[in-house]
């Protein structure tokens, strides 16, 4: 199964080690979140292939109401602990899916994903 193959490979701390030690990478998607806050303040916002949850993260630092941090590797289970560890648990939901098979109960606001 390809996708059990792809998401495997997004499963493990080394892989989202490497994403998450590039600084410069990091901190322009932290500067682009919170420098429009605006944009964020009260949303609901969809996180796809949140991976560890950083983006959501930024996300409800940046005033989102809720956030919906969709991954379909076994990272989610890292990305639950991670918010609950950060104080977001109340505003991060991580949903341990493919993207194509969630199905949320309102429209979301804003959409983020890295490349």
């Amino acid at each position: 199964d390809k996708d059990k193959i792809y998401f495997n490979d997004y499963s493990t701390l080394i892989q989202q080690q490497g994403m998450l030690q590039d600084t410069v990478r990091t901190s322009i998607y932290q500067f682009a979140i919170l420098e429009n806050g605006l944009d964020f303040a009260g949303k609901s916002v969809l996180d796809v292939g949140a991976g560890t949850g950083i983006l959501s993260f930024f996300a409800a630092r940046a005033g989102a109401s809720r956030v919906y941090a969709v991954e379909a590797s076994g990272m989610a289970r890292n990305a639950e602990k991670l918010a609950a560890a950060n104080g977001f648990d109340d505003v991060v939901q991580v949903i341990n899916k493919r993207v194509e098979d969630v199905h949320l109960d309102e429209k979301v606001d804003v959409l983020i994903s890295e490349p």
